[in-house]
């Protein structure tokens, strides 16, 4: 099963950004009138492509071989069976064969930690009679479960348990998980686009 997890602040952010340029790029088009145009454009173009590979592009993505941690510029793959150790700190980082991996995304804090440290403690009722709903028994689970822990400490779960999962499965029987590979990193394609196109405006901003 494919689960993405990402920064929710950070993707509308990121989308309110890209309305915001996409009408602007579409006025400096109409009302084009030479080096200021362009040098609007050229600012706008390099604002949109640091919005899109910090905000819009990283994420964790759980699939069925492993984990990719996509971060600004670089993506790296981790199969499960590779995952050694998965802590989080102020970010999630991922351990594997003596390489250190740390997420752009989801991040902890210091205000969300003490929020779920508050969530964790009993709370005492004030007065005698309790004004809060009563909660379901799915409501309740969901609370216990997340109490004392971010998103990036249940995100962290999610990793170590699938990892886990995977190094359960004997090797060479049925339903067995294929040799695991190698950790893989490398440059991301959609980020370099980015920066290219943002280079390409900003170019011809000076050529004009």
């Amino acid at each position: 099963m494919k689960q993405v997890f990402r920064s929710k602040a950070a993707q509308v952010l990121g989308w309110i950004w890209m309305a915001f340029a996409a009408f602007n790029a579409v006025d400096l088009i109409v009302r084009y009138n030479g080096p200021s145009s362009m040098a609007a454009a050229a600012v706008l173009a390099v604002l949109t492509a640091l919005v899109f590979i910090t905000c819009l592009r990283p994420a964790v993505v759980l699939t069925g071989e492993g984990v990719l941690v996509r971060n600004p510029l670089r993506n790296v793959f981790v199969p499960w069976r590779l995952v050694d150790e998965v802590t989080v700190s102020h970010t999630i980082t991922i351990t594997s064969g003596g390489r250190v991996v740390r997420c752009w995304t989801p991040q902890t804090s210091g205000r969300e930690r003490v929020a779920a440290m508050r969530r964790a403690s009993p709370q005492s009722g004030k007065g005698r009679f309790k004004t809060e709903p009563a909660r379901s028994k799915a409501e309740q689970a969901a609370a216990e479960a997340l109490a004392g822990k971010t998103h990036a400490d249940w995100v962290a779960e999610q990793i170590t348990e699938r990892a886990e999962s995977a190094k359960r499965v004997t090797p060479g029987v049925a339903g067995a998980l294929p040799d695991p590979g190698t950790l893989r990193a490398g440059w991301s394609p959609s980020a370099l686009a980015a920066l290219a196109a943002a280079v390409v405006v900003v170019v011809a901003a000076f050529l004009v």
